[in-house]
């Protein structure tokens, strides 16, 4: 790719633009967009002028959302006004609703009146919804068309379309009836009408439809299209495959950060300056810091059993880290399996049951081995061995029960099951992995203590 750019430069200085348009052709527009990427934003305009007018708009869809916006705003009103007109429309609704509104206004007031209609349209439907991510350029027939009414009618505008696969079948009130692919349309007699082809179980979302759902819709029926009604059946646009995978791909990268107690970002990371990066991560690293002085206050309410037995501070870390890990495991699976529909907080009783018997094994796995670990190789006594792995069993057993239950409830109560997920679970075990250690720590010190006084007055 650079000695291609390093071609084009070369034509750009010669200003030999016929050739370079030429070799422009032999290039696809995503492979384009990620060369003048590439580019400082002055050669970056110079190249984009140059190229075809048919290949310009295609190219300036595919470039990152923050260099579009930068070259809108160096454009002049004419130009800006004609790529958002030839953009899908989208596309077109997706860049104004990023920008400041009083560009939009002037950009949208030198626009043709159809394109400034439907892109105040897609606007005013709620973000991340079906209706804020369609796109009204679809095919729609009629029903009483016979098949060779309907190829003339796709042959004739079906080129301003964003997909000829699926077409929709609709009533005089635009009411959706039923759909046709175009498969069916060219493997049907000429004369059948459409009515006749058409499958009349209309499988549709409403412009409301939170965008993940639509998403999950279009992945559990396998369609690269997905019809949006209004609230009256009225077709209203359609939602395509390419918008699905920014959408899968912006929400896994959402539901990431937040597992990580960063609050989300639309930049890419290169391109986020470090005082917005600051901003995004000292909240929550702020809040884990004040809820963790509680691990430090319970250590200091146990003081006296740690001089009794010093030993028992060196395990701490052990099995502090042992109960946050296994929260997190706990955390990270219920939260993935919340996100693709696969569990229910009326599941929440099942899940609970799995997960003890899953804390019970692990947790006498990890007893064993250390308890192996204590004896052979740290050499300590009996008792501090018993004491540190009986703890870890109710640890894993804690955080387990903690990890499954915090993404549920926060499913249940309206939050994002994300949030609770490692920073946030594993200070929460920390805490009562402590209690739990110093408590059966403190019991069986007693119970030492009692036994060796019950010996002594035997003696």
């Amino acid at each position: 790719m650079d000695d291609i750019l390093l071609k084009f430069k070369e034509l750009i200085e010669k200003k030999s633009y016929k050739e370079f348009r030429e070799h422009c052709s032999d290039i696809n527009e995503a492979d384009m967009a990620s060369l003048l990427e590439e580019l400082e934003m002055p050669e970056l305009l110079t190249f984009f002028r140059i190229l075809p007018k048919d290949m310009a708009a295609d190219v300036f869809a595919y470039l990152p959302i923050d260099i579009q916006q930068e070259m809108i705003l160096k454009f002049s009103l004419g130009e800006a006004a004609r790529i958002i007109e030839d953009l899908d429309v989208d596309d077109a609704a997706d860049l104004m609703d990023e920008m400041p509104s009083n560009v939009v206004t002037r950009l949208l007031n030198n626009t043709d009146k159809e394109t400034r209609d439907t892109i105040n349209a897609l606007l005013k439907y709620e973000s991340d919804s079906a209706g804020s991510i369609m796109t009204t350029e679809y095919e729609a027939l009629k029903q009483n068309l016979t098949v060779t009414q309907a190829i003339e009618k796709i042959r004739k505008d079906g080129i301003d379309k964003e997909t000829i696969n699926n077409c929709y079948v609709l009533d005089p009130q635009r009411h959706l009836i039923g759909t046709v692919t175009l498969r069916q349309i060219l493997f049907a007699d000429p004369a059948t009408e459409i009515g006749d082809i058409m499958t009349d179980h209309v499988i549709s979302v409403t412009t409301s439809t939170d965008q993940e759902e639509v998403a999950r819709e279009i992945q559990k029926y396998d369609f690269s299209a997905m019809p949006v009604v209004d609230s009256e059946n009225r077709m209203v646009g359609i939602v395509t495959i390419d918008d699905i995978i920014d959408i899968l791909q912006q929400e896994a990268t959402e539901d990431i950060e937040k597992m990580a107690a960063i609050s989300p970002s639309d930049m890419p990371y290169l391109k986020t300056g470090v005082f917005e990066t600051w901003k995004k991560r000292i909240p929550w690293l702020l809040l884990l810091m004040i809820s963790a002085t509680f691990t430090g206050l319970i250590i200091q309410s146990y003081e006296d059993s740690l001089k009794v037995i010093p030993i028992l501070t060196a395990f701490i870390p052990m099995i502090m880290d042992t109960g946050g890990n296994a929260g997190s495991q706990a955390s990270v699976s219920i939260i993935r399996a919340l996100s693709l529909n696969e569990l229910e907080f009326r599941d929440i009783g099942r899940t609970i049951w799995k997960e003890i018997r899953v804390a019970v094994l692990i947790g006498a796995t990890l007893a064993c081995a250390n308890f192996v670990k204590l004896l052979l190789i740290d050499r300590v006594e009996t008792t501090v061995a018993f004491v540190v792995c009986f703890t870890l069993v109710a640890t894993v057993f804690v955080a387990k029960f903690v990890g499954c239950t915090l993404p549920l409830l926060a499913k249940k109560l309206g939050f994002d099951p994300a949030v609770m997920a490692s920073p946030f679970i594993t200070t929460i075990v920390d805490a009562l992995s402590l209690v739990v250690y110093f408590m059966i720590a403190s019991s069986m010190l007693d119970f030492s203590a009692a036994a060796a006084e019950a010996a002594a007055m035997v003696h």
